[in-house]
């Protein structure tokens, strides 16, 4: 089965170019401490543009209880970084300009900036992620890149982690169809480093490698959960193909759950661990693979459906420009170390949506909020 011609580009809105001073301010505030990219949108939605909001920053911090302010990126910083970028061949793109992938751009995380090293122009084909085990059985790496294989043929783009087992046998049954590699690091830290030439030959097969991180940055261990939300958020869907229980590929399917995204599973025998993960997940309802028209088939309905990129962020009220002490204490009073979800801030303190979202702008511009998928947030 192939894909009709029509549906050979996965696109949203019109694309639309960055003025080169946007670009500037948007990578200063994603740099600046405590802003990340669910920070970055909330603070855009309210104050219009990156550069109002990163003169607002020393006082939302303060406001949250910060002894001091924290860094804000220079524009000289920013500046050094897009004309290194630049010397490697990437490019920083934002949502909605050509080669920022479309369906990652719908997210409410998605990065404002996003580094893209590669054939941009196939980064707007649809994909399909397929994520795994790094220590997979030889079954698993087989049936990998099979799925992969006839997934490319039949017009999909694959997208993984470029991590050992799984995802290399994704990528390598790819190159010649397109895959796209998502890095947890900055394009120069390359992970695991054995894999560079498995990246060197996707981007010789007009494939592409993206990430979010700056160069120079050696991914640590929570820059890999991270990146999973990438590889989900890009995709029409996941494909899990050997997982054990706590599996980092468990992760992903998690998020691309959370994201509206379809799972898939492999089935594996009950007697290798290797395979308890993806059992379970056919239990809690993803869909069962054994071919890859399984995967055609259930995301052939989803890519009929236009994709609009989000103005604002869903459901949003305004801030509160200035909320009052006591809402303030008592927001913060009902937050511990144990993650409680802001509808619920929102209905125990009795404020409005808007006072609390404030609240907790502040307290995560100060460094004391820490935000968890499903909407949870908790304290420092």
């Amino acid at each position: 089965m192939l894909l009709p011609q029509g549906d050979a580009v996965d696109a949203i809105n019109p694309s639309v170019e960055l003025p080169e001073a946007e670009r500037i301010d948007r990578l200063r505030l994603i740099r600046s401490d405590n802003v990340g990219p669910r920070t970055f949108r909330s603070l855009v939605d309210h104050f219009g543009t990156a550069r109002a909001a990163l003169e607002r920053l020393p006082d939302l911090a303060r406001r949250g209880g910060a002894a001091r302010s924290g860094r804000i990126c220079s524009a000289d910083e920013a500046k050094a970084e897009l004309a290194a970028s630049r010397k490697y061949g990437i490019a920083w793109l934002a949502p909605g300009e050509d080669g920022y992938p479309a369906r990652l751009a719908t997210l409410d995380d998605a990065p404002p900036l996003l580094a893209v090293r590669g054939d941009t122009a196939t980064l707007m084909r649809p994909m399909i992620a397929i994520v795994g085990s790094r220590n997979a059985s030889g079954a698993g790496l087989k049936f990998a890149g099979q799925l992969a294989r006839e997934l490319g043929e039949a017009g999909f783009l694959i997208i993984s982690g470029l991590a050992r087992g799984v995802d290399q046998a994704a990528h390598r049954a790819s190159v010649e169809s397109g895959t796209i590699a998502v890095l947890a690091g900055g394009h120069d830290c390359i992970y695991p480093p054995e894999h560079g030439d498995l990246l060197a030959s996707i981007l010789d097969h007009a494939g592409a490698a993206i990430s979010e991180m700056p160069l120079g940055h050696e991914p640590r261990a929570r820059d890999f959960p991270r990146r999973n939300r990438l590889i989900s958020g890009a995709a029409l869907g996941v494909v899990v193909v050997e997982a054990a229980h706590r599996s980092g590929s468990l992760i992903t399917a998690r998020m691309a759950a959370e994201q509206g995204r379809e799972v898939f599973a492999v089935p594996g025998s009950p007697l290798d661990p290797r395979a308890a993960g993806t059992n379970d997940l056919i239990k809690q309802g993803a869909t069962l693979v054994t071919e890859a028209a399984d995967i055609i088939n259930a995301v052939a309905p989803i890519m009929e459906r236009p994709l609009m990129h989000p103005a604002s962020e869903p459901d949003s009220e305004p801030f509160e420009s200035d909320p009052q002490s006591h809402d303030r204490d008592q927001i913060t009073g009902l937050l511990g170390p144990a993650p409680i979800s802001i509808d619920d801030l929102v209905r125990m303190s009795g404020a409005s949506p808007a006072i609390v979202r404030t609240v907790l702008l502040e307290l995560e511009l100060a460094g004391r909020l820490e935000r968890h998928g499903g909407g949870l947030v908790s304290l420092l």
